[in-house]
């Protein structure tokens, strides 16, 4: 795709995501509930797109790849072994953050 404001549409349709490493990106489809296979930009900014996909790989719920493995990746996929990403918690972060500048 080319930019545009929202994929929510395409998101809720979408079997199988494919996405770049962003974070934005990769948390939209696992929050949807979506499995996704993320595909690194190693030339950017320091590989840092690894880290995030190294991480949510190791949580068992993504599978990433570069492109000139993605072929690979898609032949000997196993989408079933991925675990649903677990929902957010903001009332924890809002309560800590009251905590530590003294509001509660």
């Amino acid at each position: 795709f080319r930019f545009k404001d929202s994929l929510a549409e395409e998101l809720q349709s979408a079997d199988l995501v494919i996405s770049h490493a962003g974070a934005g990106s990769c948390l939209e489809a696992l929050e949807k509930g979506k499995p996704l296979i993320v595909v690194i930009n190693d030339k950017l900014m320091d590989n840092h797109q690894l880290e995030l996909a190294r991480q949510l790989h190791r949580d068992g719920c993504v599978l990433y790849c570069n492109c000139s493995t993605l072929v690979e990746t898609l032949q000997s996929m196993n989408l079933s072994a991925l675990k649903p990403f677990p929902p957010g918690q903001p009332e924890k972060f809002a309560s800590f953050l009251d905590k530590v500048f003294g509001l509660q």
